[in-house]
This record gives structure tokens, sequence and C-alpha cells, in this order.
């Protein structure tokens, strides 16, 4: 039976629990599952951009040998339409079939599917595959995808916009008119291509009594398994989908891919094991992109500092197709946290979704809240460097004030708790801010460039509330769910509906259940990834929600267990409820700890049943579905220090502070993980990624030699850490969120101290990523 303790373990730094097998190399990822007879999957993409689709031949892969069958877009269409999720006022969604039957519309779009009885002889096979096609024109920029003549990428809409989306609060007109100030610039967030260390993968079989089983590498089981049931004509309760290790996501593993419902539909169909995994080139091209918006910014303030009124007018670039929620990143997860950390009375946004000739976009780490940030927090520092202030204290007087909490923001977010200036204050102190210019100047005295960039920054997390996510365009509710199943002997298990994929929720979900119970971490199990064995419905894995809905889940089911221990426990001890407490895993009657049952002898009694509360059922399980009342806001400020050579134009990051608020941590150790990684992720978008289409619409940067990825010797030896804690009220954890954090607040942090580097030398404005290349040619122009 599981061992009473009264150590609290939210909070601890418990090692990670799923670590050991990973490390073993004893992980089970979804390309070493290969159900016997399995056949596997080629997929035949087009190399043109823009084509019209006149003819396929198969006849010479049909006949090659190991080839099952070759099939087009006619051939499955019954697979049906791949979702979107987003439900946009006025939005245009264009049909998107797993296989494109008439048009060819980016670089990667699958035109046929070799099935063959080996991997090899499907790839062989597919390049046999003859596709005639009409080149068309190209357009790969979203404003010229709006302009006069511009082809059409799907000629049913007659128009590449698929959406405008407008907010509006305030009197902006009156901000601008009485501006003392007025700074104007243009913000381009480039196109960043997701590099998770394990590609896409799936493998379905088709089971007995005409049941699907789909192993795949996705952040929301459910949803694939709902998708697949649907397209399929399949009962629900006959498709079983598990994820596996997943290997990483960051967003690219948020679909219900082509590939999924492809195999799903060949394993019904031939009623063979169908494979497909694809390679590191393959997923440049035909998993999502990220990013891409260029946004005319005008910010209007006073003399001293103070913001007054903010426009903007921002293109995103979709790419060829609408993906699972490609229309909610950069309009409600990107606009309504615009204003940041900062009180702004007058605000006017309008974004335009477009077409293009390109890979789909969709949410990649951060989604739409790492382009918010940088907006702001640059056009702060364009501010403070208009009007000769520090970049601290233009920060300092425009924050939503502590005692303001909660807030409302101009774009009607009720933000839940907030201490602004006590994370900036800190970070400053962490980075000797005040010590700054004289590190400047021993750099520069080395024939360096050393510049130092703030970002204040609060992101918008734990999507939900259902209700508001319905009135914002999110066509699915934001609960999550969770089931705890305690045995006879006191084993626990917890099965969630949240799917991860590196955030540690075996070891997070043990600690809060460990608490609750007052057992060891050890004697808990978390279960997740696997449909047939969590609750009814997941929501998934994605946009920091996990903990803030997913983890407050598992810790309302172990409330309901808690009382049902307690009522036991008083009837054991013929005592009345009132009069016991249930804590360190024991009830025990007020004032008397002697006069105890334990958690193991309670939960035993609940199975044996025959010395129970009357009425009351046998065992001990509990399901909860946790439906949040509002977001979550987490805040921070980071710091950044970059030393830039102006011979050769490199940028180093020489130090990097951070002080972040996530609220309550259930696991220290984690929270650190998650800000250093995403921290490098978005350092990786400042100065180095950048997907790059020709005018052809081909991808230049498809492979890691040409698109260049943070490496050790990019970034600092260790990132220097701090907290606060600013309880959550949202939910009872106190709980806010932190996977993204880091990628949201460095990519504008180490933006900013370039530029305070290149400042020196003249240069004012530089876009996104700094290569060596591009800043030695603006140091370059300024000379000229």
């Amino acid at each position: 039976m599981s061992a009473a303790t009264t150590a609290p373990y939210i909070g601890q730094r418990v090692q990670r629990k799923e670590d050991p097998k990973l490390i073993r190399g004893e992980g089970i990822y979804t390309d070493d599952v290969t159900p016997p007879g399995t056949l596997h999957m080629a997929m035949v993409r087009s190399p043109h951009a823009h084509a019209r689709i006149k003819r396929v031949d198969t006849a010479s892969a049909k006949s090659a040998p190991g080839v099952v069958t070759v099939l087009t877009g006619a051939d499955t269409a019954a697979t049906g339409p791949l979702p979107c999720f987003i439900t946009l006022p006025n939005l245009k969604p264009a049909k998107h079939f797993p296989l494109a039957a008439d048009k060819a519309r980016y670089s990667g779009d699958a035109v046929a599917v070799v099935v063959a009885n080996s991997r090899r002889a499907a790839k062989a096979a597919a390049a046999l595959v003859e596709v005639d096609y009409e080149p068309l024109p190209v357009v790969v920029d979203a404003r010229q995808a709006t302009a006069g003549g511009a082809p059409i990428l799907h000629d049913e809409l007659g128009t590449n916009v698929a959406y405008v989306y407008p907010v509006k609060g305030g009197d902006i007109d009156k901000a601008f008119r009485e501006a003392e100030v007025v700074v104007k610039h243009r913000i381009t967030n480039q196109r960043l291509i997701p590099n998770a260390i394990e590609p896409r993968s799936v493998v379905a079989r088709s089971d007995e009594g005409g049941g699907l089983t789909i192993w795949t590498t996705t952040q929301i089981p459910h949803f694939v398994q709902l998708i697949t049931s649907l397209n399929l004509g399949l009962s629900q309760n006959k498709v079983r989908v598990i994820a596996p290790e997943v290997g990483g996501g960051f967003g690219s593993k948020l679909n219900v891919y082509a590939e999924e419902l492809l195999a799903a539909w060949l394993a019904k169909t031939l009623v063979r094991p169908v494979k497909w995994t694809e390679e590191r080139s393959e997923g440049y091209l035909a998993t999502i992109h990220g990013r891409d918006i260029v946004e005319d910014v005008e910010l209007a303030a006073k003399k001293d500092g103070t913001i007054t009124g903010l426009r903007i007018r921002g293109m995103a670039n979709l790419g060829a197709y609408l993906q699972a929620f490609t229309p909610v990143i950069e309009t409600v997860l990107h606009v309504f946290i615009i204003p940041g950390a900062y009180r702004i009375p007058a605000f006017d946004c309008e974004i335009t979704g477009v077409y293009t000739n390109t890979t789909p976009t969709d949410a990649y780490r951060g989604a739409g809240r790492p382009e918010a940030t940088f907006l702001i927090e640059t056009t702060a520092n364009l501010l403070a460097r208009e009007l000769g202030m520090d970049q601290a204290e233009i920060r300092r007087r425009n924050f939503v004030p502590k005692e303001a909490f909660p807030y409302t923001t101009i774009t009607t977010l009720a933000y839940d708790s907030g201490n602004y200036a006590q994370t900036l204050d800190r970070a400053l102190q962490a980075a000797d801010y005040a010590g700054f210019p004289k590190r400047r100047d021993e750099a520069k005295a080395r024939g360096k460039l050393r510049g130092i960039g703030l970002c204040s920054y609060v992101e918008i997390c734990g999507l939900a509330p259902s209700k508001a996510n319905h009135a914002l365009g999110v066509g699915w509710g934001g609960y999550e769910s969770a089931r705890i199943r305690v045995h006879p002997t006191g084993a626990v298990q917890v099965f969630t509906g949240t799917s991860p994929h590196g955030q540690g929720h075996e070891t997070s979900w043990s600690q809060i259940v460990a608490d609750s119970f007052g057992i060891s971490p050890s004697d808990i199990e978390v279960r997740h990834g696997d449909t047939f064995e969590s609750p009814g419905m997941g929501v998934g894995t994605f946009g920091s929600r996990s903990l803030a809905v997913g983890g407050v889940a598992v810790h309302k089911a172990a409330e309901k267990l808690r009382e049902k221990i307690k009522l036991i426990g008083a009837h054991m001890l013929e005592a009345s409820p009132d009069d016991v407490v249930f804590e360190g895993g024991k009830v025990h009657v007020k004032g008397v700890p002697e006069k105890a049952k334990t958690f193991g002898e309670i939960v035993f009694q609940s199975y044996m049943a025959f010395n129970m509360p009357d009425g009351m059922e046998p065992g001990m399980e509990a399901t909860y579905y946790y439906d949040p009342t509002n977001f979550t806001f987490p805040f921070g400020t980071h710091v950044a220090e970059v030393e830039i050579d102006p011979e050769i134009g490199t940028t180093q990051v020489v130090r990097y502070v951070a002080c972040d608020d996530c609220g309550v941590q259930i696991n220290p150790m984690i929270v650190e993980g998650q800000l250093q990684g995403g921290i490098v992720q978005g350092i990786g978008q400042a100065l180095f990624e950048g997907a790059v289409y020709n005018a052809d619409g081909q991808l230049l940067s498809g492979s890691m030699m040409e698109y260049h990825v943070p490496r050790a010797a990019d970034v600092p030896e260790r990132f220097e850490l701090d907290h606060t804690i600013t309880p959550s009220p949202v939910n009872p954890l106190g709980v806010k969120g932190i996977g993204e954090a880091g990628t949201i607040a460095s990519t504008p942090a180490v933006a900013n101290a370039a530029l305070d580097a290149l400042g020196a030398v003249g240069v004012k404005q530089l876009d996104m990523p700094f290569t060596a290349e591009r800043v030695w040619n603006a140091i370059q122009k300024v000379k000229r």
C-alpha cells in the first residue's frame, strides 16, 4: 500500500519521471511501431508552387516491384477535407483535401500516394509517377497577393484574402490628433520552420470489427480520433489514437495532417497496416511553418513617454491553405495581447490574412504572442529612442500598476494578476543594468559593439474558457479532462486528456496528486496519449494550457476523491465528517492525530465495501472536466546583452537574464527547462532563422544546411533565471503557464540589444534575422 507522507511536493524540484527511459533509449516512438504485414506510404509532391494538374499517369508506378496501389486526389476524395477549427467572421476557408486534384498550390503539395511493401519500394515508385502540370503564375508575398491582377489560388473564392480582422477600442483619432510625438515603423516577423527532434510519423492498423488503431506523432490525439471517425464514417469508439513519445512539437504537430487521414483510410480500405514517416527535407515542405506577418505600426505618445494610442495595419501570410488553427494565430492570439504590460487608452488594429503559394502556416511556439510582444516591445524602444529616454523608464512609466488588477485592457482581456514593475526591477538588478555603460566601453576598446535590450512581456495562456473561445471564433471548448483511479492497494493512476511531448506532465501531475493524497509521487502513474484510456475527450497540449487547464482538472478530480476518502475515514472512525481532517496521508479526528485511518486503509475499505457510509458507491475513481473562468496571464522581464563584430557582422549573445512570473510553480526545475528551451528558440528567430522563397515559390531554405537552427555555440553558456510568484485567482492552484514565455520574450530582447549596439554606428532599424551578412551590409550602408 502507498506510504503516507507529510512532505509537500508542489514547488519542489522533483526529478522528472519521464527521463530515465528516454536516456536509456527505451522510449517508443511512432516510427518504432511496425505491425506485422505493414505497408508503407510515399507521397508524390508537386515541384511547382502553382500548377494545374492536367493528368496523373500512375501506370509505371503501379507496375514497380512491391507496389500495392497508387492513388490520386480523385481516388481519395472519400477521406474528406482536412479540418480548420476556427470560425472568424467573414472567414473564407478553402477546401483542403489530403491530395490535390485540380491544382497544386505550393511546392510540396501532395498530388498522389504510393503504397508498397517497403518504404524503399514506395519511394522508388513515387519517382515513377508522371504528372502533367500546367505551370501557373506564382505569388509568395502577401501584399502582392492582394494587388490587382495577382494569381488567385482558390478560384471558388475569387480572392486571396481569407479574412479581415479589426479590433478597436477608445478614441484613436483623438489620440493621434493630440499626440505630442508619433513613432512609425514597419515590423516584419519572418517565416519560421519548426524543427522538432522527431519528424512526423503515422501508423494505422485495421482491427477486428471494423475499427482502427492509429499511432501518430500528435499533440491532439482526441482531435485526430474525432476527425478520423467523422471523415471516414466510423463510430468514434471504433477509432483508437495513440500518441507515444512524440519527440517535440512546438505547434508543428497541432494538426490533423493529410498523411494521418490517408494512412487511416488506406488501412481501412486495404485491411493492412499502413505506415508513413517523413524525411527531414519533406517536413520542411509539408509540415506547417510559423509566423510570417508584416505590420505597419503607429504609436502616439506624450513627451513624457506616456503612450496614448496605437494603430496597426498588418498582413499575415497564411500559405496555400488554412490548417487546424491558422486563422486564430494572427488574430485572437495576436491582436488582443498586443497592448502587453501597458496601459494603452486607444487602439485600432486590422489584420488581413492572405493565401499565397507557400507552405501553410499555423501555430509555432508562442503562436501570435511572440509577434505581438515583438511589436509592442520594439515600438516601446523606438519611442524611448525618439524621446532620449531610458528603455527601462519608458516601460515603467506605462506599466499597468499592481493595484489595478484584475485589469481590463483596451482589447477587453481581463488580466488576472500581475506586478510588472517587480519583475523589471529584479531583472535589471540581476543584469547589473546600471553598470552596462562600463561594459559597453570595455567592448568598444576591443573593437566590438555592445548593446543591451529589454523585453517586458505579458502572454495569454490556458486557452479557455469555452464560452470565450466560442465568442472569439475558436471552434472547440477550452476545457480539459482528467480521471484518477486508486487501486485497492493504494497505487494511483492518473489519466489525462492533455498529451505531452516534453513538458513533464508525468512528473508535475504526480506532484499535484501526491499533495492531494499525502502520498509519494513514486506511487502515482500518469497515463496519456491514448484515446481509449483517457477520459471521453481531451483538448490537447498547446498554448501553455496544460497546467492551467489540464493540471487543474487533475487537481479537481483528486479533490473529489479527497472528499470521498474523508467521508469513508470518518465512518471507519465512527466520527462525524465535520470532526475529522485529511492530512499527511491520514484521516484523523481533529486534535487526536493518533486516532486515524491511513490513505491505504481507507482505499482498501472502499473496495471491500462492507464498512461504508450508507448509499456510497464502492471503489475509488473520479473524473473531472475543468472549464476555467478566464485565461491566465504570465509575465516577466528579460534582459539580453550582445556583442557585434562590425568587421564581419556577427552577433553573439554574451549574457541573458530573465525574471518570469508564471504564478505558482509546481516544479521549478521543469519551469527552468521550459524557459531555457524557449529562450534558445527566440534567439533563433532574432539572429538566425528564416524561411526563404524565391519568386517561383521554391523554398531556398529547405534543409539545415540553409536554415540555421541555433547550436550550443550560438547561445550563452547559461541563462540567469529569476522569478516572482503572483498566483492566478482564476484557478485553485494559482498557476499560469510557462511553456512559451522564453520564446515570446527572448526575440525582442535580443533584437533590441542588437539595435542598441548598432545605434552606435548609425543603424536605426533592421529586419530579423540579424544574420552576419545583414548586419554587415547595414553597417556598410551607413558608412557610405
